[in-house]
């Protein structure tokens, strides 16, 4: 594992802890990052083969920077509630796309970079599902703000009537469901015998 890899796994871990904590936040924050990603990489594919070498950092940090302010603005004027509770996570696509243009990622296969967003779009789902769960007995609380509805009065599907274990929608409560997860998956998976 490279320092590249290791710094664009370290940027992907902060939505993933961050905007997990209902599905709502999850579910418009993958719609966010799919769509600013799948722009830029456009835009930067047009670009990149008429820039110099020392052009394409400020040029990829100034479209990634542009298209995230624009996705935030739409998100605002679509749904103030919904873009209120993402909070800062939709602007740092802005630096996860410079970040993956420098580390070679938007030169992959469609096939390569389809598999990684999958992965990252399983993830953020499953993550906020179960954090949202446990968290406060409901699931897809407030999915009505991402339609762009301005009416409150469907709260999700009410699991638990007390609500839940509410250190699992905070960011602590995230990385202890995290690690939790990945120890499951570390006991479950066969090992290989060298």
């Amino acid at each position: 594992m490279d320092n590249s890899s290791t710094l664009r796994n370290a940027l992907m871990m902060t939505p993933l802890i961050g905007a997990t904590h209902s599905l709502m936040a999850a579910l418009g924050l993958c719609l966010m990052f799919m769509v600013v990603t799948r722009l830029f990489s456009l835009a930067m594919g047009a670009l990149r083969s008429r820039l110099i070498p020392a052009a394409r950092l400020p040029a990829s940090i100034l479209l990634a920077a542009t298209l995230a302010s624009c996705a935030d603005l739409t998100a605002q004027a679509w749904s103030l509630q919904w873009q209120q509770h993402l909070g800062f996570y939709g602007a740092l696509i802005a630096l996860q796309c410079v970040v993956l243009e420098h580390a070679g990622f938007f030169q992959n296969g469609w096939h390569q970079r389809l598999r990684l967003d999958g992965l990252f779009v399983a993830l953020m789902i499953g993550l906020a599902l179960l954090r949202e769960l446990i968290g406060n007995g409901t699931l897809g609380s407030h999915l009505s703000w991402l339609s762009g509805a301005t009416q409150n009065d469907w709260q999700g599907w009410v699991l638990l009537a007390d609500g839940g274990l509410r250190l699992a929608t905070s960011v602590p409560g995230g990385f202890i469901l995290l690690g939790l997860l990945i120890a499951a998956w570390q006991a479950w998976r066969p090992t290989s015998i060298h």
